[in-house]
């Protein structure tokens, strides 16, 4: 706990090295005592984590950080529900993210990333990282609502959600401040933002169920969704649902998107492998044909997330007595596992910390126990497929309209709830002057 302590300002700005000193130090899995009386197992043991999360999953539950840190932003939907309501809610939405499904909304996404690739001014160095935040958020704003949404809104809802994510992570970072947080009024105010944000969303329903018109979205499909007894949603859970989907559909695909751009921008000759076969795709007129095509494109980007995957750590907590190896887990017992660390773990990656997307041309790898980008098992991020084909049709757009500039300094990262980049300045030529 001493160690703890002395390395708590560190950890409050990036906990990655601290974990990293101790899985040297300790070995893949330790215990380290935060308190008086309490203690987290950390791990970056690829099996144990297959273990929690697939094998042995029903005694593994979301920890608190989510079931009511998180959840008293944006409710109990399924990113922030343990048990059998998030058992139910998974099979009552599930059906709306099927491949098929999503087939229907690529068109929708795809207009939205051309409008907000237009914003990339040339020949500037900037923060590509705000471009790529629009773009995700304005995507999903786009499949669940089409365009019967106004741009206030849109600002407001996006405004919301940040905010209230940094307010999070003050929260869990710095929990010797609640007191603070409390009586000056910032936590009373984060969360009639929330309330301001389910009463956006609340009118926005109310306007489609009016209309009588359908757009066949994922709000669409969401209203018609019915429990096994026929009922549909209630109108809090629906906007529990909506709130879940805009943090996790525009906050990881955002990040992933930014590091894409910044590893590009290492590797000139990864940039003209993938300008060659996104030209080749353009032949082809349907978006999904066109996404199969761009093969290389998706080991790009899964690679990215090797390297810097935005959900970079997964917490569980153990329900019942539980042993894996020589470790005897006890119920309640603490569980984080290091998704950053797994992912450049030496026993599982040759050269772990070079970017090299060839790694992923076997596509087994995808679904190896050594990768969780989206996590696993029953768990596994529902909106996984959704935001593969938005990451790729918008890698593939940038790499059609610009070679992004040689970069060649450290890339800079900024572990939040997510992990984020940190100011990623970068400069974007022109195609079109070649």
């Amino acid at each position: 706990m001493i160690q703890f302590l002395r390395s708590a300002l560190s950890i409050l700005k990036n906990p990655l090295p601290f974990h990293k000193r101790n899985f040297e130090a300790k070995g893949d899995t330790f215990r380290l005592k935060i308190g008086f009386s309490r203690s987290v197992l950390f791990s970056r043991d690829a099996r144990f984590a297959q273990h929690a999360l697939q094998k042995n999953q029903k005694n593994y539950q979301k920890s608190p950080i989510q079931t009511k840190d998180l959840a008293k932003y944006v409710g109990r939907g399924l990113l922030t529900a343990n048990g059998e309501h998030w058992a139910k809610q998974r099979k009552l939405i599930q059906p709306a993210f099927h491949k098929k499904t999503i087939h229907g909304l690529l068109h929708k996404i795809d207009e939205v990333i051309q409008k907000e690739l237009s914003k990339i001014e040339s020949d500037k160095t900037f923060d590509i990282f705000p471009i790529f935040n629009d773009l995700a958020f304005n995507t999903v704003v786009q499949a669940l609502f089409s365009n019967v949404i106004d741009q206030q809104d849109i600002n407001r809802l996006q405004n919301i959600t940040e905010r209230n994510q940094r307010m999070m992570v003050k929260e869990l970072r710095q929990p010797y401040l609640n007191w603070w947080f409390q009586l000056s009024g910032a936590l009373k105010k984060a969360l009639n933002e929330s309330l301001e944000a389910r009463q956006i969303l609340s009118k926005l329903i109310d306007a489609r169920i009016a209309s009588e018109t359908r757009h066949d979205d994922l709000l669409d499909m969401l209203l018609d969704a019915r429990y096994e007894d026929d009922t549909p949603m209630s109108r809090e859970q629906l906007i529990d649902e909506i709130l879940i989907l805009f943090i996790a559909g525009h906050e990881t695909t955002s990040n992933a998107l930014t590091f894409t751009a910044a590893l590009l921008a290492r590797d000139p000759k990864i940039q003209e492998k993938l300008y060659v076969e996104a030209l080749q795709a353009q032949q082809e007129s349907d978006l999904l044909d066109k996404i199969k095509k761009l093969t290389y494109t998706n080991q790009v980007i899964n690679e990215a997330m090797r390297l810097y995957p935005p959900a970079y750590f997964i917490d569980r907590i153990s329900i019942e007595n539980d042993q894996f190896e020589e470790f005897e887990i006890e119920a309640g017992t603490n569980i984080l596992f290091s998704i950053f660390e797994i992912h450049r773990h030496t026993d599982f990656w040759e050269r772990p910390d070079t970017f090299n997307p060839d790694r992923f041309a076997d596509d087994s790898l995808k679904y190896s126990p050594y990768y969780y980008p989206f996590g696993a098992g029953p768990r596994m991020c529902i909106g996984n497929h959704f935001a593969m084909y938005e990451m790729v049709l918008t890698v593939s757009q940038l790499m059609c309209k610009f070679k992004i500039q040689e970069e060649a300094s450290p890339i800079a990262i900024n572990p939040l709830i997510t992990l984020k980049p940190k100011d990623v300045l970068l400069t974007f030529i022109p195609r079109d002057r070649e």
